[in-house]
């Protein structure tokens, strides 16, 4: 958890380049997983755009958390 001295900063220019960073990651390890799955299962590209759906909602999820923090009145 936060502490209300942290929730009172800014989220500066690091804390957006980690969220750039969160969602490049989660974005391309669920590309990277579904391309993987596609190779062994011979589905392509199904798995591939599942991958990619659930590596973009995670990425989201993730951003979501990170500045919520933010928005508290």
């Amino acid at each position: 958890m936060v502490s209300e001295d942290e929730a009172d900063k800014p989220l500066g220019a690091w804390g957006f380049l980690g969220l750039g960073g969160l969602n490049l990651g989660a974005i391309l390890a669920g590309f990277g997983v579904g391309w993987l799955a596609d190779a062994k299962l011979g589905l392509s590209p199904v798995c591939t755009l599942v991958g990619l759906a659930v590596g973009v909602t995670a990425g989201i999820a993730g951003s979501w958390i990170r500045i919520r923090q933010f928005l508290r009145p």
